[in-house]
């Protein structure tokens, strides 16, 4: 097995939900008291975050190849940036460490394919929505990528930031989600890829009519995918 190098803490909430998936994935596999070989380094999102909304990119990007050095030095064989936003510099952090990203829109593109989906509509922070690091990897896949209208990305953004990066799950916030997925589909969305790995925790597949692509559960499987592979 190889050893999973796991970029998180952005937000912890959901490197938990990491942890857990990729530790009973593996088990699944392999059965009996089999786990996740897994090296974490998690950072402070508090800083993370106050970055991201002051625009300074580049200071991310060297925080992001910082923890990626110090997996490489752990023994980790590839590395997975838990969070979709800071996949914005995802090619920047595998050219300078030279360790291999498991890119989240790759494994989730790879899903929606499998499904069978082409047009799907995408919810995460307003970075990932508004900027094309995302939406263009899931185009490369031949996707076709929806986006909320403005109030609906503000809504979604909002309510990731304020509520479930800091571990709170509200019905209101979630019928209000409901209502952003309701209207991608009349869109024409084929699927709802949840493109924020704290979404999951509000919403999942019972409050869509269409499939539901939690990148997070994924990108964790993925994962194991890759560490089994031969």
């Amino acid at each position: 097995m190889k050893i999973i190098g796991v970029l998180g803490g952005m937000s912890w909430e959901s490197t938990v939900v990491y942890y857990e998936r990729m530790n009973r994935a593996v088990r699944e596999r392999l059965g009996g008291a089999h786990s996740a070989e897994i090296l974490l380094y998690s950072v402070d999102f508090g800083r993370i975050e106050a970055l991201q909304h002051a625009g300074e990119w580049e200071a991310l990007t060297e925080e992001m190849i910082t923890g990626a050095r110090r997996l490489m030095l752990g023994g980790a064989a590839f590395l997975v940036i838990a969070t979709n936003t800071m996949h914005k510099m995802a090619e920047a952090v595998q050219a300078v460490t030279g360790l291999e990203v498991l890119h989240i829109a790759d494994a989730t593109a790879a899903a929606v394919r499998a499904a069978g989906a082409r047009r799907v509509g995408l919810l995460g922070t307003r970075f990932t929505m508004e900027e094309p690091f995302l939406r263009e990897k899931l185009a490369g896949w031949g996707l076709d990528v929806l986006v909320p209208d403005a109030e609906g990305r503000e809504l979604v953004h909002r309510i990731i930031y304020e509520e479930l990066v800091q571990g709170v799950v509200r019905d209101e916030s979630r019928q209000r989600y409901r209502e952003v997925m309701a209207r991608l589909v009349e869109r024409g969305a084929e699927g709802i890829v949840l493109g924020c790995t704290e979404i999951g925790l509000l919403v999942g597949a019972d409050d869509a009519s269409m499939p539901v692509f939690d990148t997070t559960r994924i990108h964790a499987e993925a994962a194991v995918e890759r560490a089994l592979a031969g």
